[in-house]
C-alpha cells in the first residue's frame, strides 16, 4: 500500500488520519489507528541520557543520530518554508494512548528471548529491499491496528538477549503464526550504529527503524525523561531524504516539502509550563533531541507505543502546540536517487 485511505478517530485527543499519506515499506499509509496484543505494555527501564533502553539492551549507541542532542545545531536556512508546508498553525497529535474501540492506540511491540522460534517471512512487495527472514515473531505478536486492522499493520519484536530489533510492514500471520506475510521488513542490531542500505525502504517509508522513535510510558511517566528523538509524520513529503533516513516515498520535487529524515526542534523559548506533566516531558525531548520525519501520514502526528496506563486526557494537551513552536535544524543535505 503506497497511497490510500487512512482513517482514525477516537478519544478527545485523536483526530482523523490523512487520506494522502504514506507508511511503512516504500511509503504506504501511516496507520494512525490502534494496535493490540501482549507486547503493547511497558518496555523496561530507559536510560537517563544518550538514548533509551529496552530491558538490558541500549537502543543504539549514545552517538547514534536518534540519540543526538540537537539543541545547539544551526537552524536550517529553509526552516520557515518547511514549517509552513507541514502546517504552522496545525496542532500536534499524540498518536498513542490507551484504547479506542477495544484496541490499544499506537504502534505496539513485543520483547522475546533467544529461545523464541524464528519463523519464515514471505515478503510480497519489497523483498529486494528487505532483510530476509526468518524473524523471531511470536504467533500472537501484537499488530498495529489489531488482528483485523487494514492499515500499516506494523509488527515489532525485540530479542532482548541478542539486542536485535525486527520490524515488519503490512504483516499478516499465516497458518496460525507459523509464518508471516509482509510487504517489507528490516532487522537492526541495537548494539551498533546499524543503518539500512541507502535507497532501501524498511518497515517505514524513510528506511528508518520505528521502535527508537516511539514515545513509551516508562520513559515519559515513570522516568520523566525521553532520551531520544521521536518519530512523526507529514501529509506531503518531497522526493528526497536526509541521513539517517535512507529512502523516500514521494514523486514531488517541491523543495519546500519536508524530505524523509528532516529534523525539527522545539524553539528553546516555547513555554510548556501550562501543559500536563506528560506533555512537558515530551517538550523537553522536542527541545533537546527533536523529531524526525519518518513517514507520510497526518501532519504533526507523534508516534508512541500503546499502554493502558496512559492518561489520554493529559496527552491531549499536545494539541495546544502548533507547528509555529518548531524550527528545522540543519543535519545534512537532501539526497535523491
Amino acid at each position: 500500500m503506497r497511497f490510500g485511505l487512512v482513517l482514525f478517530v477516537g478519544l478527545g485527543l485523536l483526530g482523523c488520519g490523512d487520506s494522502d499519506g504514506g507508511g511503512g515499506g516504500a511509503g504506504g499509509n501511516e496507520e494512525t489507528g490502534p494496535g493490540s496484543g501482549p507486547g503493547s505494555g511497558p518496555s523496561g527501564p530507559s536510560g537517563s541520557g544518550g538514548g533509551g533502553s529496552i530491558e538490558s539492551c541500549t537502543v543504539f549507541p549514545a552517538d547514534n543520530p536518534w540519540n543526538q542532542d540537537i539543541s545547539a545545531l544551526p537552524v536550517h536556512p529553509d526552516s520557515d518554508a518547511f514549517i509552513d508546508s507541514i502546517g504552522r498553525d496545525t496542532g500536534m497529535h499524540a498518536d498513542f494512548g490507551t484504547e479506542w474501540e477495544g484496541a490499544p492506540i499506537g504502534i505496539p511491540f513485543v520483547t522475546v528471548t533467544s529461545s523464541q522460534a524464528k519463523v519464515p517471512i514471505d515478503f510480497v512487495a519489497y523483498g529486494d529491499e528487505s532483510d530476509p527472514g526468518p524473524y523471531p515473531i511470536p504467533p500472537d505478536a501484537p499488530v498495529e491496528g489489531g488482528p483485523d486492522g487494514d492499515g500499516d499493520r506494523h509488527v515489532l519484536a525485540i530479542d532482548t538477549d541478542a539486542c536485535v530489533l525486527y520490524e515488519l510492514y503490512r504483516a499478516f500471520p499465516q497458518s496460525g503464526g507459523s509464518s508471516w506475510e509482509a510487504d517489507s521488513g528490516a532487522v537492526f542490531d541495537l548494539k551498533t550504529n546499524d543503518h539500512h542500505p541507502e535507497q532501501w525502504t524498511s518497515a517505514d517509508a524513510a528506511g528508518l527503524p520505528i521502535f527508537p522513535g516511539l514515545a513509551r510510558y516508562d520513559e515519559v511517566v515513570e522516568d520523566g525523561v525521553v532520551p531520544h528523538a521521536l518519530r512523526f509524520t507529514v501529509s506531503q513529503s518531497q522526493a528526497g531524504y536526509i541521513f539517517p533516513a535512507r529512502h523516500y516515498a514521494s514523486s514531488d520535487s517541491d523543495p519546500s516539502l519536508p524530505p524523509m529524515g528532516l529534523r525539527v526542534r522545539m524553539k528553546a523559548g516555547h513555554d510548556c509550563s501550562s501543559y500536563s506533566n506528560e506533555v512537558q516531558v515530551l517538550c523537553t525531548a522536542f527541545k533537546k533531541y527533536g523529531l524526525i520525519v519518518a513517514d507520510n501520514g497526518s501532519d504533526w502526528y507523534v508516534s508512541g507505543a500503546p499502554d493502558p496506563r496512559w492518561d489520554d486526557e493529559a496527552l491531549g494537551d499536545i494539541a495546544n502546540i502548533t507547528g509555529d513552536a518548531f524550527e528545522v535544524v540543519y543535519t545534512g543535505d537532501v539526497e535523491t536517487y
